[in-house]
């Protein structure tokens, strides 16, 4: 009997491939007062939550440009140029799949409430997702467990019978906080002590689930 009830899913990267519309939104806001980031990599926010986006940037920013003008701007971008999202390789097919299978699953994002609302919208999965939880929704973003934890009390569930699916180091912190099992989304697919379970094709995720047992040792690899 397979022991995983429920999918907490990252969206960032790991449903939707949104690293580039999050720099452009990040240039086009920073542009409204001028200033100039495109030296910035791509990917230098990615996992980042927004509030820490702009304690970095805030040096490069004039003083009459403020947080929430900033924030505001951002998602703004974001949302009217949502069309151009794309999800991830076999990310719907693989939310089908769990879905046809009874998995109930969740969004734990570290984006805020219009970005990750704007991610499902572009991604067709609103029916989907029991429920959603953004930046909004807590006090603390990741890597503190705050999100994963509220996820599972909402869920009735115990943390061991949920796993996490994410791409990046931060969120897989909270997630392995929270007490959750860690399926990393990793590319380069290679081992990982954060991880329970690796893996670099997401339509491999409901056999990784059906054949977790809670005894499994953590940081195995996967094709």
């Amino acid at each position: 009997m397979m022991t995983i009830r429920a999918v907490a899913w990252d969206v960032d990267g790991t449903l939707v491939d949104s690293e580039p519309l999050h720099h452009h939104a990040l240039i086009a806001a920073c542009g409204n007062w001028n200033v100039d980031i495109s030296d910035i990599p791509e990917d230098s926010f990615r996992g980042v939550h927004m509030k820490d986006v702009w304690k970095a940037l805030q040096p490069r920013m004039p003083a009459s440009a403020t947080w929430n003008e900033w924030d505001r701007a951002n998602d703004d971008y974001y949302v009217r140029h949502r069309h151009v999202l794309k999800p991830m390789p076999l990310a719907i097919d693989t939310v089908k799949a769990l879905d046809e299978a009874g998995i109930t699953q969740i969004c734990v994002s570290n984006a805020g409430r219009v970005i990750l609302d704007a991610n499902i919208d572009a991604l067709g999965l609103a029916d989907v997702m029991q429920f959603t939880l953004s930046l909004d929704d807590v006090a603390k973003g990741k890597p503190d467990p705050e999100s994963y934890a509220t996820g599972v009390a909402r869920l009735k569930l115990r943390p061991d019978q949920t796993a996490a699916v994410e791409d990046s180091a931060t969120g897989r912190r909270a997630a392995r906080a929270a007490g959750l099992v860690v399926i990393a989304y990793d590319l380069g697919c290679g081992r990982l002590a954060d991880a329970d379970y690796v893996t670099n094709d997401l339509s491999r995720i409901l056999s990784l689930l059906a054949a977790h047992r809670p005894e499994k040792k953590r940081g195995a690899g996967g094709a």
